[in-house]
């Protein structure tokens, strides 16, 4: 999901030739599937591999945000066949009548997706009968081990006077949130105005200590040491831990965001069946695992997280265990009102002196 945030301005159009692969056999021609997913969001290499493997040609186009995808698929303009959304997409998706339910005798990989996900993709699909996981992460806080000496463990650590200057916070209102009612004991999908009310005074409180509020910028900053602590989704860990050797990752004990992106099937979809024959490939443990590699967000299958490295295997930005993700929260779809609502809070904060 978060790979948004590095897919600015890629807005890739892959038609496929159809040819089986460099030298292969030519697999007998089985139609088309047409592909919506955020950029950067699968191995290149895996498509060809899926046309080599099926005989069915990929067009493969990309969106930056769950927001500009929604509009194509509600206008139904173009009629793809799968289509990756977040969580509460997908609920509004499916509240709208613009999903199909997948046909899982065609999807026998369903076998390696971990329970433990299943069950959080339960609070948008409760009967799990329009999506299947596709990545997963968290939203947790990074940190310089070598700035600061004392053990991260609470968001709390974020209103810390002593790192005045060294913090840096997300520039989205759902992400920036999660701070302050993670710490409140709120949850996180609240649109009671006097629980955000109490957040956002926290927020305003944080203010003169924190040194930017940004996005991509994290990345940067954190590598070259000119901040010491950050909020920080999963899915970037992995590459910033290879650029500095001093960054840690820590989901806070109070519990935080987790996001589970998925595949899903339009409605209007023309061709189904090779729909589900793309997402059957893609939960192949093999093929997830190429995947994860590639995107370095957390996989959901069992049989590519056994793969792994088990140093890798252990970060807890790639694999976070049962217990903590019970901890955690995927955001729901809060509709027009409860957006603006945390839309108005947040730009209270960012207007403030």
């Amino acid at each position: 999901m978060k790979k948004r945030l590095l897919a600015a301005g890629m807005i890739a159009v892959l038609a496929m030739t159809g040819l089986s692969g460099c030298g292969g056999t030519k697999k007998e021609d089985k139609g088309v599937v047409k592909v919506y997913n955020w950029g950067e969001y699968i191995d290149e290499d895996v498509i060809a591999e899926f046309e080599a493997e099926t005989g069915i040609k990929v067009v493969y186009d990309t969106f930056e945000t769950n927001e500009e995808m929604y509009p194509i698929i509600e206008a139904g303009g173009v009629s793809y066949d799968v289509v990756c959304p977040s969580d509460y997409m997908i609920e509004k998706m499916i509240a709208n009548n613009l999903l199909a339910e997948i046909n899982f005798d065609h999807i026998p990989n369903m076998e390696y997706l971990s329970e433990s996900i299943m069950e959080g993709s339960r609070t948008f699909d409760p009967e799990n009968k329009y999506s299947v996981p596709y990545t997963y992460g968290t939203l947790g806080i990074l940190y310089n081990k070598k700035m600061i000496t004392d053990k991260i463990t609470s968001w709390k650590d974020l209103w810390n006077e002593a790192y005045s200057g060294e913090i840096l916070m997300y520039n989205s209102p759902r992400d920036l949130f999660t701070a302050p009612l993670e710490i409140l004991g709120y949850s996180l999908n609240t649109t009671d105005e006097a629980q955000l009310d109490e957040a956002k005074n926290m927020l305003l409180e944080q203010k003169p200590l924190v040194q930017r509020y940004v996005m991509d910028q994290i990345k940067d900053a954190m590598i070259s040491e000119s901040a010491a602590i950050a909020m920080c989704y999963s899915g970037e860990v992995l590459l910033l831990q290879e650029s500095n050797e001093n960054l840690e990752y820590v989901i806070p004990e109070e519990g935080s965001n987790y996001f589970i992106d998925s595949w899903v099937i339009p409605a209007n979809a023309e061709n189904k069946e090779n729909a589900e024959a793309w997402i059957n490939f893609l939960n192949d443990p093999e093929i997830a695992y190429k995947n994860f590699e590639y995107i370095t967000y957390a996989t959901p299958n069992t049989g590519a997280q056994e793969l792994m490295d088990p140093e890798v295997a252990a970060n807890q930005a790639v694999n976070p265990s049962v217990e903590v993700l019970s901890r955690c929260e995927v955001f729901k779809t809060l509709g027009e009102e409860g957006d603006a609502l945390f839309n108005e809070l947040w730009l209270q904060v960012k207007d403030a002196n």
